[in-house]
């Protein structure tokens, strides 16, 4: 038991990103029966949708489980009232002001969590009443922070100066990388891209092939102008690139993002033209797996890198 397994009631210190697009009821509810904690990503869907997902994630567990909630949509009031009414128990929140509804979350009994990629918004989070933090570093997919402070270089920063729990985020798909999160003084892991590769990830199969077969370089950091985001390499990265190059403004940038890029990179399979969003830890996922296999891998390596990877220096 630690300070985060304890907070949450799980078993693990393994918590699954909020992914848009890829993390339904299916995905939250296998790690949440697994020992982790699963969270559905409510930034990819609507309201009543949301509210359906709720509902069949807790037919399908009845162990705890969160909805993470990007803060930068606009029926965000909605989602946040339907989490009250279906009583979740845990809320993460990312992109944008943790202040806005922390303070609600908790008056409802809800145990609040924000997500963060710079020391400045760790700060603004914990000032908020926040329960713990997720400091997310520049190798993570998904919108990150434009710093491009990684995760080894992050983690040990805020608990320097944040005292309440921390989940480390960013470049962890392995057992070694869950015991070097811990060493660098966080409380639990945050996993996106390799529950993205699962069998019950909402992803398309072509999307989660193609972060199979990704390797080194696979991926960069783009659109800081508008919301900085990690990109797997395609036809619309190299397009993004361009633009980007070629000194394109920020309402150029959005008229070439269009709307529904991400939806029909991940959710569709289009990796042509789609958003197709993971993290730098894509080029050591070699095979899609189940929830359970990963777990299994996951705290089977952790243990063998605790017993046999820590060489004696002094």
């Amino acid at each position: 038991m630690n300070r985060i397994t304890t907070l949450f009631g799980i078993q693990y210190p393994i918590i699954q990103a909020g992914m848009i697009w890829c993390a339904g009821w299916e995905l939250a509810s296998a790690v949440s029966n697994a020992g982790g904690l699963g969270l559905i990503g409510a930034g990819s869907m609507t309201p009543d949708v949301l509210r359906n997902q709720i509902q069949k994630c807790k037919g399908a567990t009845n162990k705890p489980f969160g909805v993470n909630v990007p803060l930068i949509y606009v029926q965000t009031d909605e989602v946040i009232e339907i989490i009250i009414d279906e009583k979740v128990p845990v809320v993460f929140t990312s992109a944008g002001n943790p202040g806005k509804y922390t303070a609600h979350l908790k008056s409802h009994g809800i145990i609040v969590v924000h997500v963060i990629a710079n020391l400045k918004f760790a700060l603004k989070a914990v000032e908020a009443g926040v329960d713990a933090i997720v400091a997310e570093g520049f190798e993570a997919g998904g919108h990150n922070g434009i710093e491009e402070t990684t995760t080894m270089a992050l983690i040990p920063m805020i608990r320097e100066k944040v005292h309440i729990p921390l989940i480390a985020a960013g470049g962890i798909a392995g057992g070694p990388q869950m015991l070097a999160a811990f060493a660098l003084g966080a409380d639990a892991v945050q996993i996106g891209s390799l529950f993205v590769s699962s069998f019950e990830s909402s992803a398309h199969p072509a999307f989660k092939q193609a972060i199979i077969d990704a390797s080194d370089g696979s991926t960069s950091l783009m659109l800081k102008q508008l919301v900085s985001v990690r990109l797997l390499k395609n036809p619309f990265y190299e397009q993004v690139k361009n633009a980007e190059q070629s000194g394109a403004t920020v309402e150029e940038l959005k008229t070439l993002l269009g709307k529904g890029r991400a939806k029909r990179g991940m959710f569709e399979g289009d990796l042509v033209d789609g958003e197709l969003e993971i993290g730098q830890v894509s080029n050591i996922i070699h095979k899609i797996k189940s929830v359970n296999d990963i777990f299994e891998t996951l705290i089977a390596e952790y243990n063998l890198a605790k017993q046999n990877h820590l060489p004696e220096i002094l």
